[in-house]
């Protein structure tokens, strides 16, 4: 294994993923930027057990590089949040937010640590000098730091079927919306927008009867794979 390589590993009790996919991509976690190169120029890495002191600097400025329902559910605290919809949003939200964070120590944290490679990047190749991320990302953090100084608020979102973890690491108290993928808690599921697998109150009113009459048959196949003992690739 290549020792330059920040190998990652979690235990859980169960699979959290439905199943194995393999994509040739052209670019991993999609910015739409030419130009940048992670592996070449990107900012400082700091570790979970030095980032606590950074960010609590006066002289810097936490970003939260997620996108919205990922910030909505959990972030630290004093974070300036992005809150794209996309990453691809990152380089216009840099543009209209360069008063904030110029001439400042800017300190960027996401999930796992690969959005900040490329957020790090962009910056150093725009200008910015004194760019810091957090090595490994959240995640990490968590497993090193159990979050004793408390500067971590709510759960962590995660791209699997656990939805968010808290932070010993155990699964979270959030589901998922099959229709927008936002989490969502009881009081979502409460709502009278809400209809499991087909709709939650951040997408019942944008989302189209057309859309919604497809995520019921998706619901009703899926019913019927479960009667007839087979699983269904999406369930």
């Amino acid at each position: 294994m290549n020792k330059k390589i920040f190998f990652k590993t979690q235990n859980h009790s169960e699979h959290v993923f439905l199943r194995l996919k393999v994509k040739i991509k052209s670019e991993i976690i999609r910015m739409g930027q030419k130009n940048i190169s992670p592996n070449k120029n990107s900012g400082l890495r700091v570790g979970p057990d030095e980032w606590d002191k950074l960010i609590t600097d006066k002289n810097t400025v936490l970003i939260d590089t997620r996108n919205n329902y990922e910030s909505k559910i959990g972030t630290f605290k004093g974070s300036i949040l992005v809150n794209s919809s996309n990453f691809t949003e990152f380089p216009k939200w840099v543009k209209k937010n360069e008063k904030k964070i110029k001439n400042r120590k800017v300190a960027m944290f996401c999930t796992g640590g690969v959005r900040c490679e490329k957020a790090s990047s962009f910056l150093r190749k725009n200008g910015y000098k004194n760019i810091f991320q957090l090595e490994g990302g959240i995640i990490s953090y968590f497993q090193k730091t159990k979050n004793k100084n408390k500067k971590w608020v709510g759960e962590c979102f995660v791209f699997d079927e656990r939805v968010s973890i808290k932070e010993n690491l155990s699964k979270g108290n959030y589901d998922q919306c099959f229709a927008c993928r936002s989490p969502i808690n009881d009081n979502d599921k409460n709502s009278s927008m809400f209809k499991k697998g087909v709709s939650c109150p951040n997408c019942y009113e944008i989302t189209t009867i057309k859309k919604k009459k497809g995520f019921e048959e998706r619901n009703r196949q899926i019913s019927l794979a479960k009667k007839k003992v087979i699983k269904h690739l999406g369930s």
